[in-house]
């Protein structure tokens, strides 16, 4: 089992950055044992895709709209894993949310319903 906590969400005008933080506390498992998606949902909206990780931080996925201005990375020793986000649009703005789970498979990697563990989420408002 694992618990998620983000933070780092806000309010930015567009064109600037936030760096959103997932912090895990697993219990029974380690945390390089999770795969680590980000996830968004916008309100009226459907949650969608944003970004994940693999469980050794070796390789990353990207929804299309944010390549390029997002970047995912995990710090292990620390459970924690980041969403740098550079450049950001009013469409970039709904409640963010990290999921965790340690039996995702890749093709399934951006179904929300793959990941057992979630956060709270964390708002990021992007004004124009």
């Amino acid at each position: 089992q694992v618990q998620l906590v983000e933070s780092g969400g806000g309010l930015v005008q567009a064109g600037g950055s936030l760096r959103l933080s997932c912090a895990a506390s697993a219990s029974g498992r380690t945390f390089t044992d999770y795969v680590v998606g980000w996830f968004r949902q916008a309100p009226g909206k459907e949650r969608e895709f944003v970004s994940a990780i693999a469980r050794r931080g070796g390789n990353a996925w990207y929804e299309d709209a944010v390549k390029g201005r997002f970047t995912i990375s995990r710090d292990n020793a620390k459970s924690t894993v980041y969403l740098q986000m550079n450049s950001l649009k009013p469409e970039d703005t709904a409640v963010y949310y990290c999921a965790a789970d340690s039996g995702v498979i890749l093709s399934s990697i951006r179904v929300p319903a793959q990941y057992d563990y979630w956060g709270q989420g964390t708002q990021v408002t992007v004004s124009s």
